[in-house]
């Protein structure tokens, strides 16, 4: 044929198990389309996937499903300010805030967050139209029936937080309270976080027409965030599985701390189904059995209630 040796090459072919891993990487992609290249590698090697974050990485630079999210700048805490307490333990710290959005008729509501600021495990997020402060003193206390008594509360300086009727009330619970100095949210800098990653998860890609949907929707995200959420600063564990390695490694060592009765709780796996399709950026969810599990009924009566906009 005439034809110098250096033109022959094998023709390139892709295994199958690289075009599987291609593909599954496109899938966790489309249906967690807020997640990194990073996270998505850490929920391939939790399906026991060897893949190398640089493929990932690449992967999704071909496909076009890269993250891209401007980054604030936050302000740091100097040599003379005082320093922020930091939890050592289990239940140590809570922190506790508002968050607010809006319904598809412009009705505008909020949202209680509650978290542990060791294990980052997200306690309790409740949706009202109003938060009063007996409404948060339910959301906690209820929290304190499931996982134990805090040590210390961390909030803001709102007038929920502030109320006498809530500060008698943890008084009595033996609870400290933590205020961060006003105007100065870097030194609540957990739950801050934790809201960056609820607002860019589910509530700017939900579409919301109810309040019990909301309610839903963030009950079922709530148990995604706790048990299935690989967390980058807990070693890409899971919330729920590193409260239970903190509590299994306390009891080998005997160790004195109290642990909070929901770290006994071993961390239940699985992947759950996307609350959309691609990467849209506003859906529709109907709820699901698990995110009505956590609603009482006297709580759906009222989040069914009517809501006027004009008030």
């Amino acid at each position: 044929m005439n034809l110098n040796r250096s033109t022959f090459y094998l023709k390139f072919q892709v295994s199958e198990t690289s075009q599987q891993q291609r593909k599954r990487v496109i899938e966790l992609s489309k249906e967690k389309p807020r997640y990194g290249y990073r996270r998505i590698t850490a929920l391939l090697k939790r399906e026991n996937e060897p893949v190398n974050a640089k493929r990932v990485r690449r992967i999704r630079g071909e496909e076009g499903l890269q993250v891209r999210k401007r980054q604030r700048r936050l302000r740091r805490v100097g040599p003379t300010e005082s320093k922020r307490r930091v939890a050592t333990y289990p239940g140590e710290v809570w922190s506790w805030d508002f968050v607010s959005d809006q319904m598809a008729n412009g009705s505008r509501f909020r949202i209680l967050t509650l978290i542990d600021e060791y294990t980052r495990q997200c306690l309790a997020l409740q949706a009202g139209w109003t938060i009063r402060a007996t409404d948060a003193i339910a959301v906690i206390a209820k929290a304190m029936a499931t996982y134990g008594n805090p040590t210390h509360l961390r909030s803001d300086n709102g007038p929920e937080f502030m109320a006498h009727q809530r500060q008698d009330w943890l008084k009595a619970k033996q609870v400290k309270t933590f205020y961060i100095t006003p105007g100065s949210p870097w030194e609540q800098a957990w739950i801050e976080s934790f809201h960056d990653k609820l607002r860019d998860e589910l509530l700017n890609r939900e579409w919301f027409t109810s309040l019990l949907q909301t309610q839903c929707l963030l009950n079922q995200w709530r148990c995604e965030f706790n048990e299935d959420r690989p967390h980058s600063s807990l070693a890409n564990q899971t919330p729920e599985e590193f409260a239970a390695h903190y509590s299994a490694k306390t009891n080998l060592q005997n160790g004195t701390r109290s642990v909070p009765p929901a770290a006994l709780v071993s961390p239940q796996g699985g992947r759950h189904q996307s609350t959309s399709e691609g990467s849209s950026p506003v859906t529709q969810t109907q709820p699901t059995t698990r995110a009505l599990s956590g609603i009482d009924l006297n709580t759906a009566q009222t989040l069914q209630m009517p809501h006027d906009s004009s008030f």
